[in-house]
């Protein structure tokens, strides 16, 4: 998978360093993997929830905070929607990000 926008992640890890490592293990396992359909994810990631619009929510850091991503599976392409802690993403509509 082609993940865009490190960048978000990096800066992300700048300001919560207590999340570096889960988001650089994150970012190297799905770089690293080749997802056809929702099921490989969870495969992966069983705490993963499958929204609509091919978007994914992953807790990183024991669910500390949430990260969203758009996905495009014939392109093996990975946006991210979204980094933040449990409560800001409480205030989101994961859906439509």
């Amino acid at each position: 998978m082609r993940i865009v926008a490190k960048k978000i992640l990096r800066s992300f890890w700048e300001k919560h360093p207590d999340c570096e490592q889960q988001l650089t293990t994150w970012y190297r396992e799905t770089s690293k993997s080749e997802w056809v359909h929702p099921k490989d994810i969870k495969k992966e990631y069983p705490a993963a929830s499958i929204l609509n619009g091919n978007r994914v929510v992953f807790n990183i850091k024991g669910n500390n905070y949430r990260l969203v991503v758009k996905i495009n599976y014939d392109y093996q392409m990975v946006w991210i929607r979204f980094i933040g802690a449990h409560s800001e993403y409480d205030k989101i509509d994961a859906n439509t990000i």
